[in-house]
């Protein structure tokens, strides 16, 4: 994750003071819903208790005015670690849960800049203050000069950064408890994964499509993923990698199914029929309406690809269009204006550069002529097509699906299952895998 930081030790309170060591989350784009504001802390909260379970302790979730306070009897760094994968926070900081007084707050504000202080001598630091309660005895500013003149009276000299501190403690004061942190960790931000409908992401094993991927979930859909092998002219390290890729996205989400296509029969159908140049966008036309017929079975309302303009001959805006016709379902290409580097910054951030760099056998390579057509029109292409039975091709790529479920299940270890090509995954369980009938009951 981008601004990465080791999380502090929280400083003990004296006894018997009533306060203890928390996670603030705060809220991102949720506090523009307005009246339905209520119905996405709803979902985030679901998704939260979602990506705590197996966390190896109770915890409590508690909703504030913007705010989620997050607890229990769970190391901080584990609670931190877990909150910052959930999508629609948009800061996570270890915090201070403290009685609602100025003597609490006083002594907790110096404990943690003494702490502060000892890892890092000579710090300058500031106090921001957000006063919720209007009952409270002071202004939010009063406040902020009342603790720093208290902080510099304890501990001496501590120089003071108004602009830019080294360390900024913040204080939020509610009615009966307050919360005192000094540590922001960035979370992902955006909608609680869920909040905007299901979709369905055409999952290759590059840099591109998990980030799109990723993109989509922080706009509040969910995601299923089907991958297309060139099987069985390929081997299985295409499906390893989008196992993997499924199965890190996944840490973002409550667990997406990973759908396994063989396109390979396919791919030489069209190759036979005289595709030539128009090989790579007949084939992802045929990808996106099998997809298309897939997103019936899973009930996902649009289709995600990592589709960048101009970054490939086949994704200039004439081959996108044509490409799009074939789709029963919206096309949304979340990184369309992206650069290349900006995708693999944002694939690093996120976990799956280092998946997305080993070495497979890419389906679209396979029959790829040298050159490909760059502006691929429709009537060559419904050409092409007629020539086979697109229907019974779809039907067929259908028969033979395999559905994965990528990741830990509510915490528990993943019932083990063969791979793909019946061994093992190396340096991973193996994949839960079953077949889907062309009705859509799935069978072991």
């Amino acid at each position: 994750m981008p601004g990465e930081a080791s999380v502090p030790s929280v400083p003990s309170p004296r006894t018997p003071r009533p306060s203890g060591p928390c996670v603030l989350l705060k809220h991102g784009e949720i506090f523009l819903r307005g009246r339905n504001r209520h119905l996405f802390i709803e979902r985030l909260h679901d998704n939260l208790r979602r990506a705590l379970r197996g966390v190896g302790g109770s915890t409590w979730i508690k909703s504030g005015q913007s705010v989620t306070v997050l607890g229990g009897e769970v190391p901080l760094d584990v609670l931190v670690e877990r909150a910052r994968r959930v999508i629609g926070f948009n800061s996570v900081e270890p915090a201070l849960r403290v009685p609602s007084t100025v003597t609490d707050l006083t002594e907790a504000a110096v404990e943690a800049l003494a702490g502060a202080r000892a890892e890092r001598p000579g710090i300058s630091f500031a106090v921001r203050v957000k006063r919720r309660d209007k009952t409270f005895e002071m202004t939010s500013s009063q406040f902020e000069r009342f603790l720093g003149a208290r902080v510099q009276e304890a501990l001496g000299p501590v120089p003071v950064n108004l602009s830019s501190p080294d360390v900024r403690v913040s204080v939020e004061i509610d009615r009966t408890e307050s919360y005192l942190s000094w540590i922001r960790h960035q979370g992902p931000g955006g909608l609680p994964v869920g909040s905007g409908g299901r979709a369905l992401v055409l999952l290759s094993g590059g840099y591109d499509s998990p980030v799109a991927a990723y993109r989509a979930m922080r706009r509040g859909l969910g995601c299923d993923f089907v991958h297309f092998t060139g099987a069985p002219y390929t081997n299985a390290a295409s499906v390893y990698k989008a196992y993997a890729l499924a199965r890190e996205l996944n840490r973002y989400q409550p667990g997406g199914r990973l759908h396994v296509i063989a396109l390979g029969h396919a791919q030489k159908q069209l190759a036979i029929a005289g595709a030539g140049r128009l090989q790579v966008v007949a084939q992802r036309r045929l990808m996106v309406r099998a997809a298309s017929a897939l997103a019936g079975r899973t009930r996902a309302e649009a289709l995600v690809t990592g589709d960048s303009l101009g970054q490939v001959a086949s994704q200039t805006l004439a081959n996108m269009a044509a490409v799009d016709e074939a789709a029963a379902l919206p096309v949304l290409r979340p990184l369309v204006g992206w650069e290349k580097q900006e995708i693999i910054d944002e694939a690093r951030s996120i976990g799956t550069a280092e998946i997305s760099v080993l070495p497979d056998e890419d389906c679209c390579k396979l029959l790829a002529p040298s050159r490909v057509s760059l502006r691929a029109g429709l009537t060559d292409l419904r050409s092409v097509e007629k020539r086979l039975d697109l229907d019974d091709v779809v039907d067929s790529l259908l028969r033979d699906v395999q559905v994965m479920y990528p990741g830990e299940t509510d915490g528990e270890t993943e019932p083990g299952a063969d791979s793909p090509d019946g061994g093992s995954a190396p340096g991973s369980p193996g994949p839960a895998v079953c077949a889907t009938g062309p009705s859509g009951a799935v069978s072991s």
